[in-house]
């Protein structure tokens, strides 16, 4: 949903969800780790070059290469598809304050990840940006 234009009257609320979460890269044949599937979150994308997963970090799998200490925040949903500038407005104010994200979307909604150390910072930026945050 990288979008174009929304009205400081549409910003959607944001939540960040409890815990702290691994981003991890396996190998393209890589069965899913099924202990990977517990948590209020979780995600896995495979593509000709990888297995990636998002899982809390206490079930980050030990094979492959794992980032922890992500902290997840949540757009409020659901979001129409026809929606546009929703991620593009959110990753703005985090990319002024120097704070990388990591990007995932569903049917429903938008997911930022940043890092737990730059998750304060995050939420300051986005509170100045006019995203209420609940």
């Amino acid at each position: 949903r990288l979008m174009g234009k929304v009205s400081m009257a549409a910003l959607p609320a944001l939540t960040v969800l409890p815990g702290e979460y691994a981003v991890c890269r396996l190998d393209r044949r890589a069965e899913w780790p099924a202990e990977g599937a517990a948590g209020p979150f979780w995600a896995a994308v495979r593509t000709d070059e990888e297995l990636s997963l998002v899982v809390p970090q206490a079930a980050a799998p030990a094979q492959g290469r794992c980032e922890t200490g992500w902290r997840i925040i949540k757009v409020t949903g659901p979001l129409d598809f026809g929606l546009t500038g929703v991620l593009a407005g959110i990753a703005r104010p985090l990319a002024e304050a120097g704070i990388s994200i990591f990007a995932i979307s569903t049917f429903d909604t938008d997911y930022v990840l940043v890092k737990a150390e730059t998750l304060e910072a995050a939420c300051a930026a986005l509170r100045a940006a006019g995203y209420p945050l609940v």
